[in-house]
């Protein structure tokens, strides 16, 4: 993550987000979660989600 932002996205399956390092700010349906290193965060199937400006580190993203 480079502190730019990425546009909305939504899956037909969850998604899990690990971040390794740094701090990833998800847009989640409209609201702001905060995920931190060590921390993985589900998106469930359907919802629209993007990595919000300010995000920096490395993120994994496991998809199905």
């Amino acid at each position: 993550m480079d502190d730019a932002a990425y546009p909305d996205e939504s899956h037909d399956f969850d998604e899990a987000l690990l971040v390794v390092d740094g701090q990833m700010n998800l847009d989640l349906s409209g609201q702001r979660v905060e995920v931190q290193a060590g921390e993985v965060f589900i998106v469930p199937a359907g919802i629209p989600h993007a990595v919000a400006p300010g995000s920096h580190g490395t993120l994994v993203i496991i998809d199905r």
